[in-house]
C-alpha cells in the first residue's frame, strides 16, 4: 500500500503575522520613497528655481550684455560667452543663454544653440516678463528661468535664459535615502515588535492552537452538539442563549428561536426558565414542555476559574415514564390478583370448615353475606363513579388496603361521570400512585385510614386522597414530586421516588397540577383537565389546585365503621 501523501505543513499563526507585517512594510516604504522623491522635486524646483531666476537677472542687468547685445552677431566676439560662463559657473547652472529680440540665440554655454532660432520651450509664455518653469529640450528636463534684457532708454532688446537640468532618479534616491533609512527602520522596528506581541495575545487567548485547530475543533463541536440526542442549551451570564442544538430546538419546540436570545422570555413557561438559567448546579428536574416530560441536568460553565455561564442538558423521558406507567399498572393488576387471591382463599377456607363441621346453613349464610358486602361494596362504588376502570380500580384497593389493616373510605359526595379511554388511563395512573402513597404511609399505624374523593365539575377532574399519617415534613413537601426522591427506604431495583413524579407529569400533560398539604395527615391533591393531552396550562406556572370547601372527613375507628355506612362512605 503506498504511503499516504505527506500533509503541507502550514503557516503558523504568528509567522502569518509576519509576513502580513513585512506587506505592510513594504507598502509603507514604497509610500514614503513616493513621498520622498516628490519632496525633494519640489524642493529642488523651489530651491535652483529661485538660483536660476537669480542668475537670470545677474545677466540680464550685466552693462557688457545690454551694451553688446543689440548689434552682437551669433559666433562673434567673446565678451558674450565670456560673461555668460562666468554667470553659470558661479552660480552652479547647466547652462547660459542669450537671445536676441528676432529671437535668434546669440551666446549660449550650450555650442548647439548658436546662430539658431531660440527653442520654442524657452520662449514660452509673454517674453516680456519674467518665467519659470519646465522645458525639455533634445532630451533633457531642465528647469528654466528668462529674464527680458532692457537697454538704457529701457527698450527690450531681448532675452536671458538660465537653466538648470533635473537630476536624475539615481540623484533623486540618493537624496531620499536618509529618509527612507529612518522611516524603514522605526516601521521595521514598531511593526516586527507589534507583531511579535500580537502574535503572543493571540497564542494566550486561542490556548496555544493554530487558526486551522481553531476552525477544525468549531467543525467538531458543532457536529457533535448537533449530533447527539440529548438537548443542549448554553446560558451566558446575562441570561442569553449561546448553544441551542437542534434536539434541544426539537424537544423545546424553539425551531425558530436565534441565539441571543433572552432564555426567560424564550422559555415562557417558568419551570422551563428555571431548569435553564440558574446559578447553582440542577441534577435529574422533571419539567413537561407540551405532551413531554423532560429531565434537566445543569452544570455551571467556567473558564479560568472564572463562571461564564451555564449549560443544561435535556433527555426525554416520556416513553421511559410511559413504559414504568404500563409496568406500575401490571404490578398493580399482580398486587390485586393477589389480595382477591388471599381474601377468597380464606372466604373458601371457612366455607370448607363450615361444611366439615356439618354446618350447612350457616355456610349458606356466610356464603349471602360475602356476596352481599361485595354487591354493596360494587354499587357503593360504581353509583359515585361512572368510569368502570377507576371503579374497578377502587374495589380492588380496598382488598389490598384490608389486607395491610388500613380503612379505605371513598367520600360520600364523590362523583365523576363518563370519561374517555385515555383520561380513563389517566385517572388510573394518578388515583392509583396516589392511593398506593397513602397506604404506604399509613401501613402498620393503629386505626390507619385513607381516604378517597373524586369530583367531576365538566371541565376538570379534582382527586383527593388524604392519609391519617403524620403528613410531611418542610422540607420533603418541596422535593416529593421529583424523580427518584422518596421519603421510604426500599432495597427493590430501580428503587422508589417515581410514582409521585409519574402522577404530576400525567396531570400537567393533561393541563393541570398535584400538590400536597398537610391537614391531619398528608392530603393529596391533583388536578386533570377533560380534554385532549394537550399540556396546556392555566397559566405560566402551575395549575392552581382549589382547596377543599368542607374539612377532611374525621379518622373513624373500627367501631364507628357501621354508622359511617349509613352515611354512605364506603368503609373497607
Amino acid at each position: 500500500m503506498p504511503d499516504p501523501a505527506p500533509r503541507q505543513r502550514r503557516v503558523s499563526l504568528a509567522g502569518q503575522l509576519l509576513a502580513l507585517q513585512l506587506l505592510v512594510l513594504l507598502g509603507v516604504l514604497a509610500g514614503v520613497l513616493w513621498l520622498s522623491v516628490g519632496q525633494s522635486l519640489r524642493a529642488f524646483e523651489a530651491q535652483e528655481g529661485r538660483r536660476a531666476l537669480s542668475a537670470a537677472e545677474s545677466l540680464a542687468a550685466t552693462p557688457l550684455v545690454r551694451a553688446l547685445l543689440p548689434d552682437a552677431q551669433p559666433g562673434e566676439g567673446s565678451s558674450l560667452p565670456a560673461v555668460i560662463e562666468s554667470v553659470r559657473s558661479v552660480s552652479g547652472l547647466t547652462e547660459a543663454t542669450l537671445v536676441d529680440e528676432s529671437g535668434v540665440v546669440i551666446a549660449s554655454s550650450d555650442a548647439t544653440l548658436r546662430g539658431r532660432p531660440a527653442p520654442a520651450e524657452f520662449m514660452s509664455g509673454d517674453p516680456r516678463r519674467q518665467w519659470t518653469g519646465a522645458a525639455t529640450v533634445a532630451d533633457r528636463q531642465l528647469l528654466v528661468a528668462r529674464v527680458p534684457v532692457f537697454d538704457d532708454g529701457s527698450r527690450r532688446i531681448g532675452v536671458a535664459i538660465a537653466a538648470r537640468e533635473y537630476p536624475g532618479w539615481s540623484d533623486r534616491l540618493t537624496a531620499a535615502a536618509p529618509d527612507l533609512v529612518l522611516s524603514l527602520t522605526v516601521c521595521g522596528v514598531v511593526g516586527l515588535s507589534g507583531s511579535w506581541l500580537l502574535s503572543r495575545r493571540l497564542k494566550r487567548q486561542t490556548l496555544g492552537m493554530e487558526p486551522g485547530e481553531i476552525a477544525a475543533l468549531v467543525e467538531h463541536r458543532e457536529a457533535l452538539l448537533h449530533g447527539v440526542k440529548e438537548g443542549v442549551v448554553a446560558v451566558d451570564l446575562a441570561g442569553r442563549i449561546t448553544v441551542l442544538n437542534d434536539a434541544a430546538r426539537d424537544l423545546l419546540g424553539w425551531a425558530a428561536v436565534p441565539l441571543g436570545s433572552p432564555a426567560r422570555d424564550t422559555a415562557g413557561d417558568d419551570d422551563v426558565a428555571d431548569a435553564l438559567v440558574g446559578d447553582g448546579p440542577l441534577a435529574d428536574r422533571t419539567i413537561v414542555v407540551g405532551d413531554r416530560l423532560l429531565v434537566a441536568n445543569r452544570r455551571p460553565i467556567t473558564s479560568r476559574g472564572r463562571v461564564i455561564g451555564t449549560v443544561t442538558t435535556l433527555r426525554d423521558r416520556t416513553e421511559l415514564f410511559e413504559l414504568e406507567d404500563q409496568l406500575g399498572a401490571t404490578r398493580t393488576a399482580t398486587g390485586l390478583l393477589r389480595a382477591q387471591t388471599h381474601e377468597f382463599a380464606n372466604q373458601l377456607h371457612t366455607v370448607a370448615g363450615l361444611i366439615q363441621l356439618g354446618e350447612t346453613e350457616e355456610a349458606l349464610r356466610f356464603v349471602n353475606g360475602v356476596s352481599t358486602d361485595r354487591s354493596l361494596l360494587v354499587d357503593a362504588v360504581t353509583e359515585r363513579i361512572a368510569d368502570p376502570p377507576l371503579a374497578a380500580l377502587l374495589i380492588a384497593k380496598s382488598s389490598v388496603a384490608g389486607e395491610r389493616g388500613v380503612a379505605l373510605e371513598l367520600d360520600p359526595d364523590a362523583a365523576l361521570g363518563p370519561v374517555d379511554e385515555d383520561l380513563s388511563r389517566d385517572l388510573i395512573t394518578v388515583a392509583g400512585n396516589l392511593i398506593d402513597n397513602a397506604l404506604d404511609a399509613v401501613s402498620g399505624a393503629p386505626e390507619a385510614m385513607v381516604s378517597v374523593d373524586v369530583q367531576d365539575d365538566g371541565a376538570r377532574i379534582l382527586v383527593t386522597v388524604q392519609d391519617s399519617g403524620p403528613g410531611l415534613a418542610t422540607g420533603d413537601r418541596d422535593r416529593i414530586f421529583e424523580a427518584g426522591f422518596s421519603t421510604k427506604a426500599s432495597d427493590a431495583a430501580g428503587g422508589r421516588g417515581f410514582g409521585l413524579s409519574l402522577t404530576r407529569y400525567v396531570c400537567r400533560r393533561r393541563g393541570g397540577d398535584v400538590d400536597v398539604t398537610t391537614v391531619d395527615g398528608a392530603v393529596f391533591t391533583a388536578v386533570l383537565r377533560r380534554g385532549p393531552r394537550d399540556g396546556r396550562r392555566e397559566h405560566a406556572g402551575a395549575t392552581r389546585i382549589p382547596t377543599p370547601a368542607r374539612t377532611p372527613t374525621p379518622i373513624s375507628t373500627p367501631a364507628a365503621r357501621a354508622p359511617e355506612r349509613e352515611r354512605r362512605r364506603l368503609d373497607v
